[in-house]
């Protein structure tokens, strides 16, 4: 019996309420009038729920199917503006015990090199992230209580945040690790994370425990909880996602909305993130084996109507997809992208040779961070590596509330262009800084307040003589 409300993962997500939902959906995908009074509701920028999101996303009506990705590209600038926030994802660890069939860390995969970053390593790496210009990390590491206890990650935390290298610094570590216990999500918290990001990889439970056959992820319902757990354990920000292409996406587009509906009215705040990334090619993975896999059009459809059905929640795109997918969805709902990214277990510091081959995935878009920062900038977008909120406790419901009364575009901005200006100051090319520098310029012209501006500028001036990290 689906139960928005309840602490358990087969009511929350139950599966008949899907079921039920793919055939309405089914049913009134070209229902003119239903789908006008959905779009309508959606204009309110207050979100839609997960039956009225399909519906939205199986719709033939090709007049209808624009006014959809018209709606969700203005959603988008409402809420974030033109800024799209980096971030660099850091591989502590690939050692796993888990089985999972889509991955090659899995247990069973013995011709993968095996690798763990020392402490002294991370410090080379995250050396290298910062003299890249990255201010902000996503951690990985592989499921393994005895190469990865939470006393390794705690501590790689502590390291990183200790790394003071010129003018860099990571100043936001989000955590991808597997579910845990309310006691180490406290332990997270106290650490300082920023998110705590965690994969569904799909909603169906029989294709989960399919695509899990062993090790301590195979558990649905352990995994499917974990993000009460971790508010429990006091983490205000937790971030979603599914792994588009292994199971029906239909199913998996509702169970994902479903999940944020349900954190929204049982947490109090829906997900500060949810990612969208699609099955890759991987050592030991062919995405070919997986029969669920689906076009850029259908994903830029299920971008554009994520955005719509929860407005205030950011949105994540990776170095999975390519230049020429990243820029659609740019404009359809994505706040938040990596660049210069490595999947393997460090990396950065030095290439990895080809024969140690320790990468999760294959990486789609290879250039660098400053061959991003450009090419948003030469499309408009601000690049931001801001971290202000997380700083100054903006999180959770405080982060929302500012989001939805549009009061955090009076931080956002100005942050954004700040942060920026370090990047092009320290880090940038002089054909990505002559650009920057300009964009900058007419990006100050959004800023309403005159007293904001005014401090903004003096604190772009400050930047442009050697002080750092100012923040509204």
């Amino acid at each position: 019996m689906y139960n928005v409300m309840s602490p358990k993962a087969e009511e929350f997500i139950d599966n008949q309420e899907i079921l039920d939902c793919l055939a309405y959906a089914e049913k009134n995908k070209n229902d003119r009038e239903l789908i006008d009074q959905i779009l309508e509701k959606a204009r309110k920028r207050k979100g839609v729920s997960h039956k009225e999101a399909m519906v939205l996303l199986d719709c033939e009506l090709e007049d209808k199917n624009q006014e959809i990705y018209a709606l969700a590209e203005q959603i988008k600038k409402d809420f974030y503006g033109n800024r799209i926030v980096m971030f660099a994802p850091l591989y502590l660890s690939n050692y796993c015990i888990n089985g999972c069939e889509y991955c090659p860390y899995h247990a069973k995969n013995k011709h993968i090199a095996r690798k763990k970053l020392t402490q002294e390593e991370i410090v080379k790496e995250v050396t290298a992230l910062q003299d890249m210009g990255h201010k902000r990390l996503a951690l990985e590491a592989g499921e393994d209580p005895v190469n990865n206890p939470i006393e390794y990650i705690l501590e790689c935390i502590h390291t990183i945040y200790g790394i003071k290298h010129k003018n860099g610094a990571i100043r936001r570590v989000n955590v991808n690790i597997a579910a845990t216990t309310v006691e180490n999500y406290h332990k997270l918290k106290e650490a300082g994370i920023g998110t705590y990001i965690l994969f569904q990889e799909t909603y169906n439970k029989e294709s989960y425990e399919k695509l899990h056959p062993t090790g301590p992820k195979h558990d649905y319902a352990y995994h499917t909880e974990a993000m009460d757990r971790a508010m429990e354990g006091g983490i205000d920000d937790v971030g979603l996602g599914v792994l588009f292409g292994l199971n029906n996406y239909r199913y998996d587009f509702v169970g994902i909305l479903m999940h944020a509906e349900h954190l929204e009215a049982y947490k109090g705040v829906g997900p500060h993130t949810i990612s969208v990334p699609r099955v890759r090619r991987a050592d030991d993975i062919d995405p070919n084996v997986f029969d669920n896999g689906i076009s850029d059009e259908t994903f830029q459809k299920i971008v554009a109507c994520i955005r719509i059905a929860v407005p205030y929640t950011g949105m994540i795109i990776s170095t999975r997809e390519s230049k020429v997918c990243r820029e659609k969805v740019l404009h359809l709902g994505v706040s938040q992208i990596s660049g210069g990214s490595r999947t393997s277990v460090g990396g950065y510091a030095e290439e990895e040779p080809e024969e140690e081959n320790s990468a999760q995935f294959d990486v789609s878009d290879t250039r660098t961070l400053d061959e991003v920062v450009k090419w948003l900038m030469d499309m408009g977008y601000v690049p931001s590596f801001c971290t202000a909120c997380y700083r100054e406790g903006r999180t959770g419901d405080r982060f929302m509330s500012l989001l939805k009364s549009g009061q955090i575009v009076n931080c956002c901005h100005p942050n954004a262009l700040m942060t920026l200006k370090e990047y092009l100051e320290d880090y940038a090319s002089p054909a990505t800084k002559e650009v920057g520098d300009k964009l900058i310029e007419k990006e100050l012209d959004v800023i309403t307040n005159p007293k904001v501006k005014e401090r903004v500028i003096q604190y772009l001036k400050n930047i442009h003589n050697g002080e750092r990290d100012f923040r509204f």
